[in-house]
């Protein structure tokens, strides 16, 4: 019965594990898709049932401390760090989450969105902008820890 008991425990752990590491929530770095250089760390956030990202750290040197020169109203000239990036974005069932708000502070523009895990690298996330019918796709690393 010990062993049976031990065994469970064994495959509820393996399955935290598991869904845990395949979470769109956590630490992200984004990768310029020009480049293919890191930018920044993003944190991904839920809050009541939606999306929310904030900007943690900027990896490019020399921009450590940037400001948010082409921004317009409470954003402007604002430290780039700590900034909300993504904004009350809803969960479809296909997975992906979907919203109006993915803000590039490095244009000061903002995009409708759309973000999912890539399904074959839970450690990679597709993030794509849309402004009109055109569009852009990241992929962003997850940041370990």
């Amino acid at each position: 019965m010990a062993i049976r008991r031990l065994f469970m425990m064994g495959i509820y752990l393996f399955s935290y594990y598991v869904a845990s590491s395949q979470s769109v929530f956590g630490k992200w770095k984004t990768i310029d898709d020009r480049t293919g250089k890191p930018k920044a760390v993003i944190d991904i956030y839920e809050k009541d049932g939606l999306m929310h990202g904030k900007i943690i750290k900027i990896l490019e040197e020399g921009k450590e401390d940037a400001l948010c020169i082409k921004c317009d109203g409470e954003r402007k000239d604002k430290p780039i760090i700590g900034m909300k990036i993504i904004d009350s974005l809803k969960k479809n069932t296909d997975g992906e989450w979907k919203g109006k708000t993915l803000f590039d502070p490095e244009q000061g523009m903002t995009f409708r969105c759309k973000i999912w895990l890539n399904p074959k690298n839970g450690d990679e996330l597709k993030v794509r902008g849309y402004l009109a019918f055109l569009y852009r796709t990241q992929t962003w690393v997850r940041v370990e820890g």
